[in-house]
Formats: structure tokens, sequence, C-alpha cells
């Protein structure tokens, strides 16, 4: 009986090791995930306030109709917005 309760405790203990291993890579995949997901926001901020300097100076300008410079700005974020999923994904 001595010997069964023993095996018992050392396979608890490497089941209680197991799940504490495992649990500490889903917080490390979790933490990445979240890190790169701030970073896409973060991206998409800085595009969208470039997206205004690009048709404001378009507007300035006066080089290009309104319709123009506003396809610039949808440009200017979809370019953003696609740098923003390659860094998430």
């Amino acid at each position: 009986m001595f010997t069964w309760n023993r095996e018992f405790t050392r396979g608890f203990t490497v089941a209680i090791a197991a799940i504490v291993l495992a649990m500490s890579s889903v917080h490390s995949a979790a933490t990445e995930q979240a890190q790169q997901r701030r970073a896409g926001r973060d991206v998409r901020q800085e595009t969208r306030q470039g997206a205004r300097h690009t048709k404001q100076e378009c507007r300035a300008a006066d080089q290009k109709n309104n319709a123009q410079c506003r396809q610039d700005k949808r440009q200017t974020k979809q370019h953003g917005r696609q740098v923003a999923r390659d860094i998430k994904y």
C-alpha cells in the first residue's frame, strides 16, 4: 500500500507540473497576441492621422478635386489596415 501511495503522489506531482507548464505557455501566447493587437491598433491610429494629413495636403495643394483627394485618403487608410493585418497575423 505504501508503494501505491508513493506512485500516486509522484504521478500527481507530474500532472500538476504539466498543468502549470501548459498554463504558462498559454499565458505567454495570450500576452504575445495582445502585444500584436496593440501594435496593429497603434498602426491604424497613426494611419488615420496620416490619411487626414494626406487629404489636407492634397486639398491645400489644389491640384486635385475633392473626390481624388478622398480617394488618396482611402488608399492611405487601406495600406495602413494591411500593415496592421500583417502585424497581427
